[in-house]
């Protein structure tokens, strides 16, 4: 069974001569253009296409699928998320993670369960972990490498380092 990497999500039609553009999701975007086949999302599916050919200008990147010609078939695809075989992921420096190994991870601190990490916000500072609890509350909390005591991605399981992220929350 294949696990898959999300890289990008497709809005629009990009002009008559079969381009998609991509909204880019990954952080490293220059590997599209070493691309020959992707997945796409159909209902739970992926199913390959093949890349015919890729193109940046200024911050956008769009993309051609082969067989993938008429406006019809192209309209298929709008909205549709772009994936890739997890073999071909970027090797991440010491104390990086991918997105999609911190999701669903339960944060704990001081022996306490926090909550399960739903998203990561990506902000100028620094990313957040978005983490919902129990009672379904989100708790905030900045991806601070200084917060982290123990990651385990095989585990889904982050640990803080007791004080790391505390803040006095206004509203109680």
């Amino acid at each position: 069974m294949n696990d898959y990497l999300l890289i990008a999500h497709i809005t629009s039609i990009a002009g008559s001569e079969g381009f998609l553009n991509l909204k880019i999701i990954s952080d490293f975007p220059d590997r599209l253009f070493g691309l020959k086949e992707v997945y796409i999302d159909f209902f739970g599916s992926k199913k390959k296409i093949w890349v015919e050919k890729t193109q940046q200008s200024s911050k956008s990147f769009r993309i051609k699928f082969k067989k993938f010609e008429t406006i019809r078939e192209l309209q298929v695809l709008i909205g549709r998320d772009v994936f890739i075989d997890e073999t071909l992921a970027a090797e991440l420096p010491e104390g990086n993670y991918f997105i999609h190994d911190l999701i669903d991870t339960r944060v704990w601190q001081e022996h306490k369960l926090l909550g399960t990490i739903k998203d990561v916000l990506k902000l100028p500072a620094n990313d957040v972990f978005v983490i919902v609890d129990e009672h379904n509350r989100e708790l905030l909390i900045p991806f601070v490498l200084s917060f982290i005591e123990n990651f385990d991605k095989e585990k889904k399981q982050l640990i803080l380092k007791p004080g790391a992220g505390k803040y006095e929350d206004d509203e109680n």
